[in-house]
């Protein structure tokens, strides 16, 4: 089995000695995967990629270059020669080509498509066209189009001899004169039909088809609720446009999920790498914590006039950090699981009230038990004349669970009615609101107790 070559071989300063091993990792390289590969010359220092990335043959390089993250792809195509820039953007899928332009700077993307031929130059400019997070943004333009009036045998030649380089060949998409997509065909079903059958005779007209304004995560959901490798786009006009293929449903689904995990931890843009600069990291959280110390500044305000109370009754100080955490992590698991299942599909906002039937059913449960240990530790901890704290600390539990369901519900849902991303309601927002509410409730509370009792 290969494997990733050792670096101890690799590209160290190329002189006349080193050949023979330079030899041997060009060797080694071309015969690995195409993402290995990529990974082996993102692992090189900065001064070797472009001496590795020589090394491969013509046949693997594109496929190599498009596995590479953006930062280094903008690395190569400046240390490389201009007409082998000019080969491997030419080289690559319309897709791939325009993901590559959005992240290099406008000047060399202007300059790398004057380079391309009128072809390419359209079918990236046709894509770029379309907002990102769209169909039209993420679909290829190569495609296999059959028309209505050709045999299958037609049909089959047709593809051997000018789709063979097409993105995928398992779909063929039959259009009418005017170009609008009528009807779909497996491959599977035109080499086992007759040679002399008509196209139309065999293909469905039942077509599944995405539209270039659609979301990028409605497709994603089509393609997985029918089992489906290849997705026809088409406009307006119902006219074939593109297709997006399996491998960008994937691609889909992880930057979506990654979106979602990373703005309700409160990381700007919800795109941040593990691996990014610390200037990156900074500029993605920073703001977060910036605007969640605003937050805290109104809980805080909250508990400021309570200073009295707090120092009548000490055990308020230790009762408070445990109402404030466990209300806020409730909030955040529900939170958590409802734009989990907007975001895939599961739910939609029609669903609202059964979703929220569920949560507060689970949320009496969860208060109750919560409410319930929350007045046993009062009881530990206060001493006898303060022990009706505990019953006011189990009360306000079981209204701020309560709440913090109800918010986790309702919130996500009504931004995606608003057709915003559900995801906008950040963690560190939701339990802050919860702690200034729980805080303020409970210290109103127990004021209004000790006027009682005093």
């Amino acid at each position: 089995m290969l494997t990733t070559p050792e670096k101890h071989i690799s590209l160290a300063e190329f002189t006349g000695t080193e050949v023979a091993g330079l030899n041997q990792v060009k060797w080694e390289l071309n015969q690995l995967p195409a993402v290995d590969v990529g990974d082996y010359i993102v692992d090189l220092p900065s001064e070797r990629r472009a001496i590795a990335f020589r090394l491969l043959n013509k046949d693997i390089a594109t496929d190599v270059f498009e596995y590479l993250p953006p930062d280094i792809q903008e690395e190569l195509i400046s240390s490389l020669q201009a007409a082998d820039v000019r080969r491997l953007v030419e080289s690559m899928r319309p897709d791939d080509r325009a993901e590559l332009f959005d992240e290099l700077p406008a000047r060399i993307v202007k300059r790398l498509l004057q380079q391309l031929s009128s072809s390419e130059r359209q079918a990236t400019a046709t894509i770029l066209g379309y907002p990102e997070g769209t169909a039209g943004r993420v679909m290829t333009t190569e495609y296999v189009q059959l028309r209505e009036g050709l045999t299958v045998g037609e049909a089959l030649e047709k593809i051997r001899s000018t789709d063979q380089d097409k993105e995928t060949i398992y779909y063929a998409y039959v259009t009418d004169d005017q170009r609008r997509l009528v009807r779909v065909v497996s491959l599977r079903q035109l080499f086992f039909t007759i040679p002399t059958t008509l196209v139309r005779d065999v293909a469905s007209t039942r077509v599944i088809k995405a539209y270039t304004q659609m979301p990028q995560e409605e497709v994603a959901q089509i393609m997985k609720r029918y089992d489906l490798i290849a997705l026809p786009v088409v406009d307006r006009e119902d006219r074939l446009v593109g297709i997006v293929t399996i491998d960008d449903v994937v691609d889909i689904l992880e930057e979506e999920a990654t979106e979602d995990i990373q703005k309700l931890a409160g990381v700007s843009g919800g795109d941040e790498s593990a691996l990014a600069s610390p200037q990156v990291t900074l500029r993605k959280r920073l703001p977060w914590l910036v605007g969640n110390i605003a937050l805290y500044i109104g809980a805080a305000s909250a508990i400021a006039p309570f200073q009295g109370v707090i120092s009548l009754v000490p055990v308020l100080s230790v009762l408070m950090p445990i109402l404030a955490n466990s209300s806020g992590n409730v909030a955040f698991q529900v939170l958590s699981v409802t734009v989990r299942g907007l975001g895939v599909g599961e739910i939609t906002p029609k669903d609202t009230l059964q979703v929220l039937r569920k949560e507060i059913l689970a949320g009496i449960g969860t208060a109750l038990v919560l409410g319930l240990a929350l007045s046993l530790l009062s009881l530990v901890w206060a001493p006898p004349h303060e022990r009706w704290v505990g019953a006011l600390a189990g009360l306000v539990m079981l209204t701020n669970v309560l709440l913090a369901v109800t918010l986790g519900t309702l919130l996500p849902m009504g931004l995606k009615r608003l057709n915003l991303d559900p995801a906008l309601i950040s963690g560190p927002l939701l339990t802050t609101t919860l702690d200034a509410v729980g805080f303020l409730t409970f210290l109103s509370l127990i004021s209004v107790a000790l006027r009682i009792v005093g």
